[in-house]
Formats: C-alpha cells, structure tokens, sequence
C-alpha cells in the first residue's frame, strides 16, 4: 500500500516564502511523475506544477515565484513557494503517478492535503 505524507502548509504574509514536501513510503517501483495541485473554496481543482523525469511545468500564475523539484532517493518531492500572494490560499495537494513493483500497471496515489493561508 502506497501512502502520499504532506507538511510545510501554513499561514505566511504577502511575499513570504513556504516549502512544501510530500513523502511517499510503501511499496514503490518507479515514479514516473509528480504534481502539485490545490483547491481554494468554492473553486476547481488546478495544476500547480508538475515534474516528470527532471522535465518541470508551471502554471502561469506561479511562474518565476514556485519551484518543484523531486528527491528520488527519498521518494519526495519539494515546492518551494516564493513571494505569495494572497491569491495563493489554498488547499495544496501532492499527487504521484507510480508503479508499485515491476511489470505492475502505473496508478495515481494523492496526499492528504495542506493548507496554505497567504494573509496580513
């Protein structure tokens, strides 16, 4: 069984900075790719930022302010937040796309979730 473990939410001033980390333990193979996703009230779902191999992709309105980066030796992956905004709150999601063990099929593994409040 696969599990997702996420920290580093909080709540931080306008132009603060936040790390997030998501830790995967269980059984696991191969993962294949990684993504942030968050969710403020009342709207959809959004894709942050992803990283598929060492290949990193942003959403717009994170661009030059996020980064995502991924420790494959301890099946984490990081996203360090820069000069946020309060258009930032949110409910931060990790999501992995893995194999448990070799020849099985790759699923979608999610974390809990963290909270991020950007607010003065």
């Amino acid at each position: 069984q696969v599990q997702l473990v996420e920290s580093g939410g909080g709540l931080v001033q306008p132009g603060g900075s936040l790390r997030l980390s998501c830790a995967a333990s269980g059984s696991i193979f191969n993962i294949n790719s990684w993504r942030w996703f968050r969710q403020a009230p009342g709207q959809e779902r959004e894709l942050v930022a992803s990283i598929v191999s060492s290949v990193t992709s942003y959403v717009d309105s994170v661009k030059g302010r996020f980064t995502i980066a991924r420790d494959n030796a301890k099946n984490t992956v990081y996203l360090q937040m820069n000069d946020l905004k309060p258009e930032d709150t949110a409910v931060y999601y990790c999501h992995a796309y893995l194999q448990s063990k070799s020849g099985d099929s790759f699923r979608n593994y999610w974390g809990q979730g963290t909270q991020v409040t950007i607010s003065s």
